[in-house]
């Protein structure tokens, strides 16, 4: 299945289609603008019969249809003044980009503007202010697709007979709630999705309990009188006579048979809004203090409660007791994860748990090593992990209360640990210096034709190891390196240490930012000179979104994390799976394109403390220019802080904070100085593997309407030709693979007729399924 989609096992299929839906609005800030709506065209109705199962996972759908507003349906110009939140009866969330369904309705009527029909006409614009929801080549994702694909979709086994895709289609209804691991692992036809239609009284019971007065109005007589005799045989229980009250309290007992229900209702608890004030008001009084309470929402409500006030505490007592106390709470605690509410949203302080457990492990013991390789050593096996931990631990809450309870376990175990780190790394740098720019060397300065690098601000070594096993799912070969930044730990001076150019630049003062110079025009380094400096070596600068010549060598830049740290602070750490995902993105982007070698990397890393970090007096009379964490000194002043050579100059210096302390308040995210988490810093080499072509060329390719007609020199046995839309993506296909045949000719037929005119790649297959070779095209062209 595509972990893009699914991303656990416990997931139902409209929850599938509901992250893949909203994941085709995610958009790189610095490239593009945010997206005014997610067009969903459907010109068959095939996915009308899930919509009223994704009303309660997406509060930011709406449909196309006659005016219903309480059921945000509406005429195109309604939809358009929804979505522009000019009708605050309306409610969207805030930040969600809003999902247009448009059943009966191809984007071939809204391409073609004249002719569309005018009461179609408001959606035409939002095709290019907007994103559709399509495949990886281009088409509409049909139920079918959705459930077979395995780029972007689930990745099923299913028959392809036309029986089982109308069985399929029949049962969407079902097919929507069900869980995804009872669906894989398995051949599915006809007679599966046939079965998922037959009477259920599982799930018509907790239907029916989620709201139980539209549920019996909606319900025949006739269907009515068999639930309420299937409930009866089956649960022992009379929904008429009983009441929904009743038969929350035996949902949420889970004794006997209601086990089974229980078990159902916990696998998809959202498509059942209702049922938890339900059990809210059904819950008995405990008979012992041993009962099983993890039903009742108001239980885990207290625990959170409970857990909350037990972490506000921490900051009133020693390191060594807070550890001790974070791990009896996680004996306590930890088991709430497994709870249904869980699930819902409703435990994020039993969450965070689970990494401050081992952030007070890991920092049972100060960083250490007797030199600056066996400090850096046990840093890169393991310590980073206590990085990590905190920036886990306060991603997984939202709320002011929360966030202020994990800020305060966070500082009575992580504070300490960080500060006699970054004084033992001061005292080890004060008799080994670190690397100046006279000694830059190493294979990371060279670069070949085929490479490309990619530098990601503020990569810091904890993020990285979060990339690498993003990279490693992915199944390439990568290499993870390190080296130290240059001092002081700021963009401007160590941003230029590991790029291409480095030898060409050179430091006179520190000055004001900290930046060397041009060494031939003794020009301070910008923006403009730093692309110059590129050009000159031959190496092309891509800007975002373009991949440039794999032919040659370039430098390209991704990601956001320093700025964000810088404009959020501790609120970093919700954004950091983002920042991820777009890393991730661009690199496909990169390989696709052809790409042999990508190297990662950064210039500096960062620190960060809920709460803030210390503060230490530097007067501003001493310095050239005062930053959070380093200082320009004046020529003559002598300062309290200390200091180290400057990267570019070492005759140089310039002062930085003790410890973890800054030349000012309220600074939760800083850098500048020297810690681990600052200097020692990721390097990340990406080798893109291909067969070898040989003699084996495309040798013309030529258009007839939307037949392609391949010649290939010479023509060995096994190979095939395929076009698509990324070259290394066999999902992207847009024709039929064909064999090349004795003559070296291949014959493909693109049937989307809307795909004439845009881009595609033809590719040559050996008999092991490598592409050995490529050329692209325009469909249609006469070229």
């Amino acid at each position: 299945m595509a972990d893009s989609i699914n991303g656990t096992s416990r997931l139902i299929v409209a929850e599938a289609l509901r992250n893949s839906l909203v994941s085709a609005g995610r958009y790189n800030p610095n490239d593009v603008v945010k997206p005014a709506a997610i067009l969903w065209t459907d010109v068959d109705n095939q996915w009308t019969p899930v919509i009223p199962h994704l009303r309660n996972l997406l509060p930011e759908l709406l449909v196309y249809g006659s005016y219903q507003p309480e059921k945000k349906t509406g005429p195109a110009i309604w939809l358009r003044c929804v979505i522009e939140r000019m009708l605050p009866e309306v409610e969207l969330p805030e930040n969600a980009i809003p999902i247009i369904y448009l059943p009966g309705i191809s984007r071939q009527v809204l391409r073609n503007a004249q002719e569309c029909p005018d009461e179609l006409k408001p959606f035409v614009e939002l095709q290019y202010r907007g994103v559709c929801w399509t495949q990886k080549n281009g088409k509409d994702w049909t139920v079918e697709a959705f459930m077979v694909s395995a780029d972007g979709g689930l990745g099923l086994d299913i028959a392809r007979d036309a029986g089982t895709k109308a069985s399929m289609i029949r049962s969407l209804s079902e097919l929507a709630s069900c869980p995804i691991t009872k669906l894989s692992g398995k051949h599915l036809e006809a007679e599966d999705f046939d079965k998922l239609m037959v009477e259920d009284t599982v799930k018509d019971f907790l239907v029916w309990l989620d709201n139980p007065k539209a549920t019996r109005e909606a319900w025949s007589a006739a269907k009515w009188a068999a639930f309420s005799s299937r409930c009866k045989a089956e649960l022992g229980f009379d929904p008429q006579k009983d009441g929904e009250i009743a038969g929350a309290e035996l949902l949420g007992l889970k004794e006997g048979k209601w086990a089974a229900v229980w078990n159902r209702f916990a696998e998809s608890p959202a498509l059942y809004p209702g049922i938890p004030g339900l059990l809210r008001k059904a819950a008995p009084a405990p008979k012992t203090l041993f009962d099983d309470r993890s039903s009742w929402p108001q239980h885990n409500e207290e625990r959170e409660d409970s857990l909350r006030k037990e972490l506000v505490q921490l900051h009133n007592i020693s390191s060594s007791e807070a550890r001790q106390k974070i791990l009896e709470a996680e004996k306590e605690h930890g088991a709430r994860r497994e709870w249904v509410w869980a699930r819902l949203g409703a435990t994020p302080l039993a969450d965070a748990l689970k990494h401050l457990q081992l952030l007070a492990r890991k920092t049972e013991k100060n960083p250490g090593g007797a030199t600056l390789h066996g400090m850096a050593e046990q840093y890169a096996t393991g310590g980073w992990e206590v990085d990590a931990a905190v920036l886990d631990a306060m991603a997984a809450v939202k709320s002011a209360a929360d966030y202020q309870a994990v800020q305060a376990a966070i500082r009575s175990v992580y504070l300490n640990w960080l500060q006699s780190g970054a004084e033992h790394f001061q005292k080890l740098i004060a008799s080994t210096p670190l690397l100046s720019s006279d000694e830059i060397s190493g294979p990371e300065i060279g670069i070949g034709n085929g490479c490309v690098i990619l530098f990601a601000d503020g990569l810091r070594w904890d993020i990285a190891n979060k990339l690498v096993s993003l990279i490693s799912i992915k199944g390439w070969k990568y290499q993870l390196a390190n080296r130290w930044a240059g001092l002081p730990t700021v963009t401007a001076t160590a941003k230029p240490a590991v790029s291409p150019i480095a030898k060409k630049l050179k430091g006179i003062t520190p000055g004001e930012d900290f930046s060397p110079v041009v060494a031939e025009t003794i020009q301070v380094i910008n923006t403009d000179r730093f692309r110059k400096l590129l050009e000159n070596e031959k190496i092309q600068y891509i800007s975002p979104g373009e991949t440039g010549d794999p032919s040659g060598k370039a430098w390209t830049e991704q990601g956001d994390i320093d700025k964000l740290g810088h404009g959020q602070q501790g609120k970093l750490a919700w954004r950091i799976g983002e920042q991820l995902d777009l890393l991730m993105e661009r690199l496909m982007a990169l390989i696709d394109a052809g790409w042999q070698e990508i190297r990662i990397v950064t210039d500096h890393g960062w620190l960060l403390m809920p709460g803030g970090l210390p503060k230490v007096d530097l007067p501003k009379y001493l310095t050239e220019s005062r930053w959070a964490r380093c200082a320009s000194v004046k020529e003559g002043a002598t300062v309290d802080s200390p200091t180290a050579p400057w990267f570019w100059n070492k005759a140089q210096y310039v002062a930085f904070g003790p410890g973890i302390s800054c030349f000012g308040n309220g600074f939760e995210y800083a850098h500048g100085g020297a810690s681990l988490q600052e200097c020692f810093i990721p390097f990340i080499t990406l080798k893109v593997e291909k067969a070898a072509a040989g003699l084996t060329a495309i040798g013309s390719a030529k258009w007839t309407g939307l037949r392609c007609r391949v010649q290939v020199q010479p023509a060995n046995q096994g190979m095939k030709v395929d076009i698509r839309i990324k070259t290394n993506d066999e999902h992207s296909s847009i024709a039929q693979c064909k064999a090349v045949s004795d003559k070296g000719e291949a014959s493909l037929l693109v049937e989307d007729d809307s795909l004439e005119g845009t881009s595609a790649v033809i590719v040559l297959i050996d008999a092991a399924g490598n592409v050995i070779n490529k050329k692209a095209t325009i469909i249609g062209s006469e070229e």
